[in-house]
């Protein structure tokens, strides 16, 4: 046909789709290094790590398998100097009930799917708060779990906006012959 482009080779194709398997979890890996490198905001690598999993685990499931979120946690520990395993189990969770609860909230608007991640960024402040007093062997205060819990929330759209498009972009790109 005239004025369309012609079909990608075998190996184009392939290596589209990897890209687009490996967007996802490259992505919110590169998202959380940029978080930690220029400010030394330690807190911001969860807040940005959760959203990126929650979206993508409701939204495009396949893409980031349990594997990739395991890593993301590892890779949220070493940056933040956590625990080790605590960052894995949190995200592992809630990579559990966003795939879970995946068929109900990738129907809904935006501000029901993001009230659902406000509980959820809220649960996963407390578990982390709950897991580093008890690897620590220490109570630890409440303030910094709520400042975790709302910075989290709020950052969710910011977020979800160009991830939103980025899966449009991915759904479009599947699309074409």
């Amino acid at each position: 046909m005239k004025g369309r482009p012609a079909p990608a080779s075998g190996l184009l194709r392939q290596l589209d789709s990897l890209a687009r398997a490996a967007l996802p979890s490259g992505v919110t890996a590169l998202l959380m290094m940029l978080a930690v490198v220029p400010l030394g905001l330690f807190g911001l690598v969860p807040a940005i790590a959760l959203p990126c999993v929650f979206f993508w685990s409701v939204f495009r499931p396949a893409a980031l398998p349990p594997p990739a979120v395991f890593g993301l946690g590892l890779l949220q520990d070493l940056l933040t100097a956590a625990p080790l395993g605590s960052g894995v189990l949190v995200l592992l969770v809630v990579h559990g009930l966003a795939a879970r609860w995946r068929r109900l909230l990738a129907k809904q608007s935006f501000l029901l799917v993001w009230l659902a991640f406000c509980g959820v960024a809220a649960g996963a402040a407390a578990l982390a708060t709950a897991l580093q007093a008890l690897l620590g062997w220490q109570a630890l205060p409440l303030p910094p779990g709520l400042w975790q819990a709302v910075l989290t929330a709020g950052l969710y759209p910011l977020l979800a906006w160009p991830l939103t498009r980025a899966h449009e972009a991915m759904i479009r790109a599947e699309a074409a012959p």
